[in-house]
């Protein structure tokens, strides 16, 4: 797939077809990308967990809120629609820097992109629970989990709509159930000197 094309596909999913399970090859790969992402000072101080036991991520799905847009009924996958696989990205406490969150963003993105191109939707939720996080998956103290990134095959689809900077830019649902996430236009955002 073309990067503009895999760019376009790559939106947060939040229904998957959870019998249709992610192979230990495609999630190797995922993983590997890990080690092309960019980080401030080569510091590579966040790490990860990979969530891949049934029982493991049915806890995490447990612990996590969905789709901030939407009501609870609606936007939270149900039995048959959630994630099969998940990644816990964890930031070292003792050597947080100003650019963690860039760190984050940048690895979290190759992660989401090689899912993308091997028809793998996922979903960076960022309403967790850290204590209960320490809890399910037993990491050390000097290190806090913010963001979960939820990995399935979709069972929906989710489209742009371009929109102006004065509409609401909230994702709801059409009457397919489909996702539709507003954009701003570009040329609405970029000023250009």
């Amino acid at each position: 797939m073309e990067v503009k094309n895999l760019l376009n596909w790559r939106r947060s999913y939040r229904k998957f077809d959870e019998s249709k399970k992610i192979s230990k090859k495609d999630k190797d790969e995922i993983l590997d990308s890990i080690k092309f992402a960019s980080c401030a000072n080569n510091r590579q101080t966040l790490r990860f967990i990979s969530v891949e036991s049934e029982e493991k991520v049915l806890e995490i799905f447990e612990n996590t809120k969905w789709a901030a847009s939407l009501s609870n009924e609606i936007g939270r996958p149900k039995i048959g629609e959630r994630p099969v696989y998940f990644i816990a990205v964890l930031t070292n406490e003792d050597k947080k820097l100003k650019f963690n969150g860039i760190d984050e963003g940048l690895v979290i993105s190759n992660l989401t992109l090689i899912a993308a191109e091997k028809g793998i939707g996922s979903c960076i939720i960022g309403s967790v629970n850290d204590n209960k996080m320490r809890e399910i998956l037993n990491y050390e103290d000097n290190f806090s989990c913010e963001v979960v990134i939820a990995f399935g095959y979709p069972k929906i689809k989710s489209t742009i709509k371009e929109i102006n900077t004065k509409e609401d830019q909230s994702y709801y649902l059409d009457e397919d159930k489909n996702y539709i996430v507003p954009k701003y236009k570009v040329e609405d955002i970029v000023r250009r000197i």
